[in-house]
């Protein structure tokens, strides 16, 4: 049983936030920092806008850092995915009940998850109707605008 700090990513969405969290340290923190100095050189800092978008932006910067090396220390990769049921890294092609409307989802962490790229939570009440049923099955999707049905058509 995993605990719920528990961050769940791909191997993709791992090697993501790794380049995320290199590039904040190694490209983004030291131009902030000169950035402060070049701000902190003109003078008055009571009245110094760019010293203050500065310090805002090295406070947005460290926070990510932080929020980051938080996620990697409590990471657990996605790995076995399973075929013949639906689960944690899954890609599921779903037919809606109702309107024969057919739609595939790749269910992730919820870090990694962006409905742009049909990647969905797996907090997500789709993904929960979903996990560990197989194809074949008609699940009922609970969601705020009332309950639908989904029929698992696929699972990659």
């Amino acid at each position: 049983m995993k605990n719920k700090n528990t961050v769940y990513l791909t191997q993709e969405g791992l090697d993501s936030l790794k380049a995320e969290l290199d590039n904040l340290i190694n490209v983004k923190r030291p131009e902030n920092i000169i950035s402060i100095k070049e701000a902190r050189s003109l003078g008055d800092l009571s009245e110094n806008a760019d010293y203050d978008a500065a310090k805002d932006e090295q406070a947005q910067i460290e926070a990510r850092i932080q929020t980051i090396e938080k996620m990697l220390e409590n990471v657990s990769i996605i790995t076995d995915i399973p075929k013949d049921v639906v689960g944690l890294g899954s890609t599921v092609s779903i037919k809606y009940v109702d309107d024969d409307e057919v739609d595939e989802y790749k269910i992730v962490g919820s870090q990694e998850a962006d409905p742009f790229e049909s990647k969905i939570s797996n907090e997500s009440p789709i993904a929960q109707a979903l996990l560990d049923h197989k194809v074949g099955e008609i699940v009922t999707v609970a969601s705020p605008n009332g309950s639908y049905e989904v029929e698992i058509i696929e699972i990659n």
